[in-house]
């Protein structure tokens, strides 16, 4: 079973409790460039002191979630989770438009 969250309260401690790190990528959209939104797991050693923020292979970049979140809103998504409890794959996750919530 899966459930939409928007609550950035709820989506922090979704991700947080399966060592989820928010991180973004700017690309190429044919017109400019567009945010895209993604986490990263397992990346507790990037997350200490002043490598908190330095560039991620693949192009993305960690980032404070006020910022993920910023660019998670400004591209109207919510995130479709697993409803198992924390400790479950990182994988089972998905983002959807906000209007599905």
């Amino acid at each position: 079973m899966s459930k939409i969250l928007t609550d950035r309260t709820a989506i922090r401690q979704w991700a947080e409790a399966r060592a989820g790190s928010p991180v973004v990528m700017e690309a190429p959209d044919g017109t400019g460039t567009r945010t895209v939104v993604q986490l990263a797991f397992g990346q507790e050693a990037l997350n200490t002191g002043e490598s908190q923020y330095q560039d991620r292979p693949g192009g993305f970049e960690l980032v404070s979630w006020d910022d993920w979140f910023a660019a998670l809103e400004a591209e109207g998504l919510a995130i479709r989770v697993s409803d198992d409890e924390a400790g479950g794959s990182e994988a089972e996750y998905d983002f959807v438009p906000r209007e599905e919530a």
